[in-house]
């Protein structure tokens, strides 16, 4: 059996060895007839979604002839996507080598040298060159995310995480949700879920929260393409400077703008909720959805909504979970919270 065969065949086996993510229903009685649920991804071997893009982005590589015996893989990434990347790299016995913003968490770059990868520190605007550049120096293979998050994944189904949540809703009240909200990095899972409401001919809608610093919001409502942003989004993981080749705006049924410090109030309260800590993209995409709700609410319906745990707070106990940290950036999360225990009590926001 050749390398490469091996190299899937090891993958696939990794992958009959894990469980499916769970789906967690969210207790909320000011809105009895509007169930929430929270696809959890941070169960994943790696902790994040980012498991399900890097099983993929390997697949794919191996399947097209671009990964082979001995090639060093090489990645842009703020953290996640490296982590888990580095993971497969591992299992492959690959060398791995992370180009990661300047200011990416520590947590985060300990993950990726723990599965044996290499943290290579740029600044924001330059990962991309960077990461081109040095796959060129050593002869290696940069994966290249951005790009390929949309194609590596068979959007009709094969266990995709929009077909997993589909499957896991059968048994609910209202099992065909009203809304799937998602939050945007490369933008593979939106065009991923996005593809599979069409192709199933699901009525459920498919918003995108995108955090501040993003140009996804103003690309979709422009569709310029051109659009760059000099200052990075402080949510790691989604929101991008520049309209990634992913990002599939047509797809798209909504978009919502969440500002940071929403955001920061949003794990504080699903930290009351739940009893646990989750990252900073979870907040955007828990600010999006109470939107959402509120709404429905309002317009006397009842259905279901989806949206997503993206990863665990153990990450970011630095940075989103410290009250120094906070402050220094000027987050001011006191109005935020208010609104979301307002929900809370009376299933309204304003």
């Amino acid at each position: 059996m050749s390398w490469v065969s091996e190299a899937i065949q090891k993958i696939e086996a990794d992958f009959q060895r894990s469980a499916d993510t769970h789906l967690i229903k969210v207790d909320l009685p000011c809105i009895p007839d509007i169930h929430l649920y929270l696809k959890d991804e941070s169960t994943h071997p790696t902790g994040s979604l980012k498991h399900r893009l890097a099983r993929s982005l390997f697949l794919y590589g191996l399947c097209n002839g671009w990964i082979r015996e001995g090639t060093t893989i090489i990645e842009a990434s703020s953290g996640s996507t490296a982590v888990s990347e580095a993971y497969f790299a591992r299992l492959l016995g690959l060398p791995f080598i992370a180009v990661v913003p300047a200011s990416t968490s520590q947590q985060k770059l300990d993950q990726i040298t723990f599965y044996g990868g290499k943290c290579h520190k740029v600044s924001t605007g330059s990962i991309y060159d960077e990461a081109e550049r040095l796959a060129r120096e050593v002869d290696g293979h940069y994966m290249d995310q951005f790009t390929y998050a949309e194609r590596a994944t068979d959007w009709r189904g094969n266990n995709n995480i929009a077909e997993s949540i589909f499957q896991q809703m059968r048994a609910e009240p209202f099992p065909i949700p009203t809304w799937i909200v998602m939050s945007a990095g490369t933008g593979g899972t939106s065009a991923t879920i996005g593809r599979y409401l069409r192709y199933q001919q699901h009525a459920t809608r498919l918003c995108v929260a995108d955090p501040e610093n993003s140009v996804f919001y103003d690309y979709y409502q422009t569709r310029d393409a051109s659009l760059t942003l000099a200052q990075p989004s402080c949510i790691e993981g989604i929101g991008r400077p520049r309209v990634e080749p992913s990002f599939i705006a047509g797809i798209v049924d909504r978009m919502i703008k969440v500002p940071d410090a929403a955001s920061m109030a949003s794990l504080s309260w699903l930290q009351h909720l739940l009893n646990r800590r989750c990252g900073g993209s979870t907040g955007t995409n828990l600010y999006a959805t109470v939107q959402l709700l509120a709404e429905m609410r309002a317009r006397g319906e009842s259905g279901s909504v989806v949206s997503m745990i993206c990863d665990g707070g153990e990450r970011y106990l630095d940075t989103y979970y410290n009250p120094q940290w906070l402050q220094d950036k000027g987050f001011n999360t006191a109005p935020y919270e208010e609104q979301l225990k307002r929900f809370e009590c009376s299933g309204e926001l304003n």
